[in-house]
């Protein structure tokens, strides 16, 4: 069976000799696709990619800022996590981004009536498990402009096996493919087997839906140089502490075993 990280190395490859060159937002220009499709198993290894190292402590500390519903820096910096520090305003400030969705989404009725996504998600994993509406949105179309950076990654839907398996399925409107898919896929996976070891449930899949999906020109090289390292190292293993809900999760409950990979490729983020 050939190695799951060849479908990311495909579509760098794809991108490279196919994509479409356009103009964005940042002025550094892309080269790109619309509607791309993988699947990565969750049974028994975890999706981080080995053909370069990917910094799994950024990942683990992003979920848990989420999860905490922050949407200031303070506690990124605290932990050596600086990806989010160019969109911060001089207070540390990032608007109403992803932790304020997932936690305290805006209602109808009004302030004070917000919706805890995530509790809601778990409570009804718990109850309702063969739901469709198991949905997780960012997409908060009455607060995109008071978004430092609106949600690149804005929908994940959750489904459940007869076999009580936990699958995520996450649609990225936009997606940066040499630094940032990489460290999406490895962030909405472990979302899904927190989720499912809270819930007493066993991972099963993860599936990731792009839509603008891109490679900056100024990670062509980058990327080409990725593409020489055709061999990658098995997926590692993830191990999770128990835990009584999603909100128990800590730093510590958290780790990765038998990871390895080729070097890091240094590339700057288009802002």
């Amino acid at each position: 069976m050939q190695h799951e990280e060849y479908q990311y190395l495909n579509l760098l490859d794809r991108l490279l000799r196919e994509g479409e060159e356009r103009t964005d937002r940042t002025g550094v220009g892309t080269q790109g696709l619309f509607g791309v499709k993988m699947r990565f198993s969750l049974r028994d290894h975890f999706p981080l990619l080995t053909t370069k190292k990917i910094h799994f402590d950024s990942v683990v500390h992003e979920l848990l800022w989420f999860l905490r519903g922050d949407t200031n820096i303070r506690y990124l910096q605290e932990n050596g996590v600086k990806i989010w520090d160019e969109w911060a305003d001089e207070h540390g400030d990032l608007g109403p981004i992803y932790g304020k969705q997932w936690r305290r989404c805006s209602s109808s009725k009004g302030t004070g009536h917000e919706i805890d996504q995530i509790a809601k998600l778990e409570k009804n994993l718990r109850n309702d498990p063969f739901s469709r509406r198991h949905i997780l949105s960012s997409w908060n179309t009455g607060e995109i402009d008071d978004m430092a950076l609106p949600p690149c990654h804005i929908l994940a839907q959750f489904y459940v096996s007869r076999a009580k398996e936990l699958s995520c399925q996450f649609y990225q409107r936009s997606a940066d493919v040499f630094l940032g898919l990489p460290f999406n896929i490895a962030s909405y996976a472990l979302l899904c087997c927190m989720m499912a070891k809270a819930t007493g449930m066993k991972p099963s899949e993860l599936v990731f839906m792009g839509g603008d999906v891109h490679l900056y020109k100024n990670h062509l090289e980058q990327a080409k140089e990725q593409l020489q390292r055709r061999t990658p190292h098995p997926f590692p293993l993830l191990m999770l502490g128990s835990v009584e809900s999603i909100d128990s999760f800590r730093y510590e409950h958290i780790q990765i075993e038998n990871y390895k990979y080729h070097p890091h490729i240094k590339a700057e983020v288009a802002i």
